[in-house]
């Protein structure tokens, strides 16, 4: 009866310790585009002078779909650091892609997009700066 009586305490002392230490599963944050400063950005090839896209820009977690703006899309988040993000995203009917966004300060950041969009692949390295108030 001993021995049944420490195992049990041992077993509910287990169960008790394993029930305080879990934590709940919490979504990715993306807390580095939440630094971003808000405002119209300037979108460049990087390498190139020319603008190819200008954004005003609330929420920073729209320069995740460039290519998929409008689209319902699903989001797997790859990598949540201080300085970077990856992100995979599936839009049904309209295509997927994967974008990093790399911060170098709170208004310049790195864009690296590929994936499919309109039936057709795209792949993309951008400058984004911001450039003033909307």
């Amino acid at each position: 009866m001993a021995i049944f009586s420490l195992s049990m305490r041992l077993s509910v002392t287990t169960l008790a310790l394993a029930t305080a230490s879990a934590v709940p599963a919490q979504a990715p944050s993306l807390a580095m585009l939440d630094r971003l400063e808000k405002g119209n950005w300037q979108l460049r090839e990087r390498g190139t002078a020319t603008v190819v896209q200008t954004l005003c820009i609330g929420d920073a977690r729209r320069l995740i779909q460039l290519h998929h703006p409008r689209g319902s899309c699903s989001r797997y988040v790859i990598e949540d650091q201080a300085d970077a993000v990856t992100v995979h995203y599936t839009c049904p009917g309209a295509g997927h892609g994967r974008t990093t966004i790399r911060s170098e300060t709170n208004r310049l950041v790195q864009i690296d997009t590929q994936g499919i969009a309109e039936g057709r692949p795209f792949s993309q390295a951008i400058e984004a700066r911001r450039v003033g108030a909307c």
